[in-house]
């Protein structure tokens, strides 16, 4: 297992722990099941995001879409029919449920989510709070006690 030192990183920012910590515990590209369901992540715009998962043979009652503080988890439940006797010659569709764990950066937001055509997509928007948005801090000169606060630009 390699650890990576990330104290350099540290000593230039401020307030960036969390994203260190996810850094330093990200997981390690492995198995094919990590890359089941198959699935595109695209910038429309920018602040505007868009998730494609390939999920051919789901319907839309067994797709759950859930986010949970920063993490977009999206699973597909397959139940098999046990009075179905089936002999396949060749099985190239995966047809097994899965889930699907995404990261999100903080104030993204789900917009919609849409099932057409085998392919789920799930809209995302970055939406800032006033509150975050750039301001101008004045400077004073020593004169007054309180700095007062220009108006969010």
């Amino acid at each position: 297992m390699h650890h990576r030192d990330l104290t350099p990183l540290l000593r230039a920012t401020v307030g960036f722990d969390r994203m260190m910590n996810m850094l330093d515990a990200s997981p390690r590209p492995d198995t094919a099941t990590s890359s089941y369901p198959p699935y595109n992540i695209e910038k429309i715009a920018e602040h505007d995001y868009r998730i494609t998962m390939a999920i051919a043979g789901f319907a839309q009652d067994e797709l759950e879409i859930t986010i949970k503080e920063n993490s977009l988890h999206v699973s597909g439940k397959k139940e098999r029919d046990k009075n179905e006797e089936v002999t396949y010659l060749h099985r190239g569709i995966a047809n097994r449920s899965f889930e699907k764990s995404f990261d999100l950066a903080d104030h993204i937001k789900v917009t919609g989510a849409n099932l057409e055509n085998g392919l789920l997509v799930i809209e995302l928007a970055r939406e800032i709070p006033e509150s975050k948005k750039p301001r101008t801090i004045p400077i004073s000169n020593g004169d007054s006690k309180e700095p007062e606060l220009i108006d969010q630009k």
